[in-house]
């Protein structure tokens, strides 16, 4: 490795050439560039702490609007809690309810096929009662009009024979038979 030149260096000499022509950037050369970099370093670390101070602070607010959050959600969670048992309980309640309900209608429903059987049967004997009547009747009439009308051929075969048999002599003395026992 070379020998790195004194920072003084006399005039003249070669180092002085050497320290006179050295690199620079935007008028600054490797000294020049220290000093600004650990100004700079200086500048930030003065903001970056003023940065810090408010980026803590709002971490702290996204913590606490989270805590609030937090218990907003809890509280949410008791009250859904609380709505999920009471709507169990009514669901128990209502399945309690529509049970006794179908049982009920379905005793219902028995009952009332029970004494729609019995009216029928009461309703057939009924029709089957009045139905014997009517034919009864009919018989009756049938049987009054078959006797009339005996009576009517047989009164007037009688009265033909009474006529073909008795002529008007035979019913004077008749009548005067029956005139005599009297």
């Amino acid at each position: 490795m070379p020998a790195l030149p004194s920072i003084e260096a006399e005039p003249g000499t070669a180092a002085h050439t050497a320290a006179e022509h050295e690199p620079t950037l935007l008028g600054l050369g490797a000294e020049g560039w220290v000093y600004a970099g650990i100004t700079i370093f200086f500048l930030i670390a003065i903001f970056w702490a003023k940065a810090h101070r408010t980026i803590i602070a709002k971490l702290d607010e996204q913590i606490a609007e989270t805590r609030r959050e937090l218990d907003e959600a809890k509280r949410v969670r008791g009250e859904a809690e609380a709505l999920l048992k009471e709507t169990q309980t009514r669901r128990a309640e209502v399945e309690t309810d529509a049970a006794a309900m179908m049982a009920n209608a379905q005793a219902e429903a028995e009952d009332l096929l029970a004494k729609a059987e019995k009216d029928g049967e009461a309703m057939v004997a009924r029709r089957q009662k009045m139905a014997e009547d009517q034919i009864a009747a009919a018989e009756r009439e049938a049987l009054a009009s078959v006797r009339n009308e005996a009576v009517r051929a047989a009164t007037a075969a009688s009265r033909k024979l009474i006529v073909d048999a008795h002529g008007e002599a035979a019913d004077r003395a008749l009548a005067d038979k029956v005139i005599a026992a009297l």
